[in-house]
């Protein structure tokens, strides 16, 4: 442990000697190097993230943890401890403010996820009440629901006669991802919909989904999901651009689901388990965006 801990200290020593030296013979830090040498996306964000969070600056390290409105004054304040003059070098507090956005927009969208998912679902709440009915009209606009409490939600792929049970583990959270999957992507969701109830490949529809948004929360939690978001979200990372992350997800596994050729629904774990770990693969490419052309992320990536 002790010859552990003296080599981590020697590493870290030798490599600020490095950026000394480089800096020395460049005439530039490791922002401005990072910059000007990574083209804009994941590869450059991510760099200038863990050169922060790296810094032996306080105010550096802190600077990826500053609330949205004050990413400009964070800019001047590390233009200035950089003693970098900004009129010579306009266009790196461009690319400092967009990387910031980046990073400080998905730390924010973390916070808000997670506080959807921890969000029960209330059927004494209208709002939530009505996005359950939407859901049901956008998966069976033909078919209306007889009542509340049916076994008709069995259709979709609830386990019950009341959906409200279903939402426990990801709360809200599953619930916006469907409504939005099934009101965005409609021909998509009632296609993967239809193809679920086919003896041959049967899954519960809506029971996946929560799981998929199960799946989708821990590549978010974990910061897989930065190589995706840095590369789609010019600026930070919303709520949006998760949910159409959640349909490209949720068609993605439904193929791989096809492809698999399941016996039967006993080996779900085991082909999600695969499916996860194939995603992890795409996402460690930092050219990597899940879904650039997906129906959902469309207007997106017309931003």
């Amino acid at each position: 442990m002790f010859v552990q801990v003296c080599l981590y200290f020697y590493c870290k020593c030798l490599w600020r000697c490095l950026k000394f030296v480089v800096r020395k013979l460049t005439g530039q830090c490791e922002l401005q190097r990072i910059c000007y040498n990574t083209k804009p996306g994941a590869a450059r964000t991510m760099k200038i993230e863990a050169s922060l969070k790296g810094s032996k600056s306080k105010r550096l390290q802190t600077s990826v943890n500053v609330h949205p409105d004050a990413i400009e004054k964070t800019i001047d304040d590390i233009m200035e401890l950089k003693r970098i003059n900004p009129d010579i070098n306009p266009q790196l507090g461009v690319s400092l403010q967009a990387c910031l956005l980046q990073i400080v927009g998905y730390r924010n969208l973390i916070a808000e996820v997670e506080k959807l998912r921890r969000e029960p679902y209330d059927s004494e709440n209208p709002q939530h009440e009505e996005m359950l009915l939407k859901l049901w009209k956008c998966l069976k606009p033909n078919s209306p629901l007889k009542a509340r409490i049916s076994k008709q939600w069995c259709e979709i792929g609830f386990q019950g006669d009341d959906p409200k049970t279903d939402f426990r583990g990801m709360g809200l959270l599953g619930l916006y991802n469907l409504v939005y999957f099934a009101e965005w992507d409609t021909e998509i969701a009632q296609q993967v919909l239809t193809d679920s109830l086919h003896p041959k490949y049967s899954y519960s529809f809506a029971i996946v989904g929560i799981n998929i948004t199960d799946l989708a929360y821990n590549l978010l939690v974990s910061g897989a999901l930065k190589t995706h978001f840095y590369n789609v979200a010019p600026e930070a990372p919303t709520l949006t651009h998760f949910q159409q992350t959640f349909c490209y997800l949720m068609h993605e596994f439904h193929k791989f689901w096809i492809d698999e050729d399941p016996l039967d629904i006993m080996e779900f774990n085991r082909v999600r388990e695969k499916f996860y770990k194939r995603i992890l693969r795409q996402l460690q490419n930092p050219e990597m965006a899940l879904c650039p052309h997906f129906a959902a992320s469309e207007s997106l990536i017309n931003m």
